[in-house]
């Protein structure tokens, strides 16, 4: 999968993130959220991501979430407002994947977030 096809660590993922480049940034949340070594840091980098100006790379790392809410079974809170308002981006897929986190964190965590079927 783009830069992890051999698989990844922790130090691919940082040399990934200082490249920048959108089209390999798209797969860090994707990696570090299926398979959190540690929930605090994957948490940290889709954090960093869920803003970034490549909808692409935004999307997935709302998405993250999703998938970090079933896998680590705990969020910050302070993602709500993230996931709000990725429900509101102008990218549909930035939509479409905050619904589909939204969903996932509202199953696996008893939150209540909006989703876009309301």
């Amino acid at each position: 999968m783009g830069p992890f096809k051999d698989g990844w660590d922790e130090a691919k993922v940082e040399a990934v993130l200082t490249r920048a480049d959108p089209n390999e940034l798209l797969y860090v949340p994707i990696v570090v959220s299926l398979e959190p070594p540690d929930c605090a840091w994957s948490f940290a980098i889709c954090e960093r991501l869920a803003t970034h100006a490549d909808p692409r790379v935004r999307a997935n790392a709302i998405l993250g979430f999703g998938h970090l809410a079933r896998m680590c079974g705990a969020l910050e809170p302070r993602i709500a407002p993230m996931i709000s308002a990725a429900l509101k981006d102008s990218d549909g897929c930035v939509r479409a994947h905050a619904n589909d986190a939204a969903h996932d964190i509202n199953h696996f965590l008893g939150w209540n977030l909006p989703t876009l079927d309301e």
